[in-house]
């Protein structure tokens, strides 16, 4: 391990152990972290590929704006990943609006919610923790629910209601950290009163899409951006109760980062303003389809390929 991957794995983990601690009881919000002197522009990634791949995109665009930056790819969940955005480990997060909201402020409700409200909303919640929500992006990626193509002829299933009288048998299969999420399992038995027979805990997407055809999960989470659903034999099963909340794209980027490099601001708000959910699927097509790296795919973007 490099000298600086182990500086900050170091310091991910005192902060997760700081979150274990702090289990006992809810705690005030702390004053900002200031960290260290900002040298570079490090960008954080979350434990799956998309969201990797989107890291290299705004990372080229910080670069190309002539910005030192650096990558820090699949530091975990957001368990850990938020908590190093607001002490100084990371300078920024490319995150999604509802899911960032719910997760920075369990209380709140985004379902139903514009993304102007949820944006409004994300900003109040973590400026006070020294991070600015900058611009969103048109490109949205919602958790998606998917069975195989034949299950779903099989019982004329279409909509995640109409899995309702089936849950009891069958097999779910999602991320580990799905049943305490409020869009994936939680917010599967609160809003449809679904309860699956057995949840298998699945390690990738693609391992889900394996899974559902192969039969060893009925159904999986998948996401809406996930180019897989072009070439495999499943189906997204439609929301119709509008479980998930609007999830465009929006970076989350530390105050005092953007006081250091002037420029960051702007790269990130113009790759937003052009960044489309036809772009999310054709990069996660380069890297799961095509085999590109995530910086490969963002360079290949970002070069009009």
């Amino acid at each position: 391990m490099r000298p600086r991957r182990a500086r900050l794995a170091g310091v991910l983990a005192v902060l997760l152990g700081t979150l274990v601690l702090a289990c006992g009881g809810p705690a005030a919000p702390p004053a900002p972290a200031t960290g260290p002197p900002v040298e570079v522009v490090r960008i954080a990634s979350y434990d799956f590929r998309e969201n990797q791949i989107l890291a290299e995109v705004y990372a080229e665009a910080a670069r190309r704006a002539g910005l030192p930056v650096e990558v820090d790819h699949g530091i975990g969940t957001r368990e850990v990943v938020a908590p190093a955005l607001q002490q100084g480990v990371v300078s920024a997060v490319i995150d999604y609006l509802g899911t960032a909201l719910a997760f920075a402020r369990p209380q709140s409700t985004p379902g139903g919610r514009s993304p102007g409200e949820l944006h409004a909303a994300l900003r109040l919640t973590l400026g006070p923790h020294g991070v600015a929500v900058l611009r969103a992006a048109p490109a949205e990626d919602q958790n998606g629910f998917a069975v195989a193509a034949s299950f779903a002829e099989r019982h004329g299933v279409r909509r995640l209601s109409d899995l309702v009288p089936l849950a009891p048998e069958l097999r779910f299969g999602g991320p580990p950290e799905c049943p305490e999420r409020p869009f994936c399992l939680q917010g599967l038995r609160e809003v449809y009163g679904l309860e699956f027979g057995e949840v298998a805990a699945m390690p990738s997407r693609a391992a889900t899409v394996e899974a559902l055809v192969s039969g060893q999960i009925d159904v999986g989470l998948l996401e809406t951006t996930d180019a897989r659903l072009a070439v495999a034999p499943v189906v997204l099963l439609a929301d119709d109760r509008a479980l998930q909340p609007s999830e465009n794209v929006v970076p989350l980027v530390r105050t005092d980062v953007l006081e250091r490099w002037d420029g960051l601001r702007t790269a990130f708000d113009a790759l937003s303003a052009r960044l489309t959910t036809d772009d999310l699927v054709q990069l996660n097509r380069a890297v799961e389809l095509d085999g590109l790296t995530p910086a490969e795919a963002a360079a290949r973007w970002w070069d009009g390929g």
